[in-house]
């Protein structure tokens, strides 16, 4: 018989690893890194400089910009109402900015989710896959336009040019994959098999079983997706644009609300560090990015000549209404699920769902 640990031993250490490591890289940027820039006695001061004038302005702009995610996955999602949108947002949110790999775990508890709201799996899946590609591109456009505009505004360093071309190399490429996988079936199926081919790789380690369907399921999911673009595309990009920007209007707002004023940083200076922000949230290094957004968004924009404890308290103060308001508020949402039983659905009540959701408005 095998001495080898069960599969299941082995994802545990490595999230346990993996929550260490980034407890680390936390504990490190706000106990080490982030006094480097300024003092947190400094940092509250300038906070407590605050009038209720501009306190409920902060507060309105960050309700907006919840409101403005919820409609962003109501347009690649069919059905789903204002109420029921906000409580996968927020819950699923929650779960993606607190826990070791809570990307994948919000994405099981999105389907949990859903699902009990008789949404199909094929609905449920195109509404991850659209959503997430339209994210991805904004967040690759967002730092080629901020470039282009700090280019025009006279920025001639020859490194805005060169990250503005990379960026848009970047850019095209991806575009480019997307357009062909949807125009050509026969690429789109070699797609999913040399997808499957790297999942099944993944998975030999941990005994997984090997994904056999991977062609079969690109295919499927680029005749859905086709779809859902054709009747949706105008709404889904609207949204996802007016998310990105809302969010940016809080950072700007709190910089000028802690003093920082357009002759120190000026709004498209704002706007690039905020965009290649954005791009660094991509990256999985942390639960919701904490602590490497914050640290990243201070560098740049005291670099970009704004006073060190205006701009601390500035990202900070932005990064609590964004991130950290997002947790306790899954948490109430996520009772909310739990407890509405009129939203949950039977059988014959999915099937009518499943009718209803194509025929939606587009």
């Amino acid at each position: 018989m095998s001495d080898a640990p069960p599969p299941g031993g082995k994802r545990r250490a490595w999230r346990y690893v993996s929550f260490a490591v980034s407890l680390l890289i936390v504990v490190g940027i706000f106990a080490f890194a982030i006094p480097r820039f300024a003092a947190y006695k400094d940092v509250w001061a300038a906070i407590r400089t605050l009038t209720p004038l501009e306190t409920w302005s902060l507060v309105a702009a960050t309700i907006f910009n919840l409101f403005t995610y919820w409609w962003a996955n109501m347009a690649a999602l069919p059905g789903l109402t204002v109420g029921k949108a906000a409580v996968v947002t927020q819950t699923t949110t929650s779960v993606a900015n607190t826990l070791p790999a809570g990307g994948a775990i919000a994405l099981g508890l999105t389907y949990t989710i859903l699902r009990s709201w008789g949404f199909t799996g094929t609905a449920i899946a195109l509404y991850i896959g659209v959503t997430g590609i339209w994210n991805i591109f904004a967040k690759l456009a967002l730092p080629v336009l901020s470039v282009a505009i700090l280019v025009l505004q006279g920025s001639n360093s020859a490194a805005f040019v060169a990250a503005a071309l990379v960026g848009l190399a970047v850019l095209a490429v991806a575009v480019g994959l997307l357009a062909a996988t949807f125009r050509s079936e026969r690429l789109a199926r070699r797609i999913g098999d040399g997808l499957g081919a790297v999942i099944t790789a993944l998975k030999r380690p941990f005994h997984g079983a090997p994904v056999t369907d991977g062609g079969e399921r690109a295919v499927g999911f680029r005749s859905d997706t086709i779809s859902l673009v054709e009747r949706r595309w105008f709404r889904l990009t609207w949204t996802t644009i007016l998310s990105q920007l809302a969010l940016f209007f809080i950072l700007l707002l709190s910089l000028r609300h802690m003093g920082v004023s357009e002759q120190e940083v000026s709004t498209a200076q704002v706007f690039a560090v905020f965009s290649f922000g954005r791009l660094i949230s991509a990256l999985p290094i942390t639960p919701g990015g904490l602590g490497v957004i914050e640290l990243g968004y201070i560098g740049g924009l005291v670099a970009a000549g704004g006073a060190k404890p205006q701009v601390v308290a500035a990202v900070l103060l932005f990064r609590t209404l964004t991130f950290g308001i997002q947790i306790p508020l899954g948490g109430f949402t996520y009772l909310i699920w739990r407890g509405n039983k009129r939203w949950r659905t039977t059988p014959a009540q999915e099937e009518a769902v499943t009718q209803a959701s194509p025929a939606a408005s587009g």
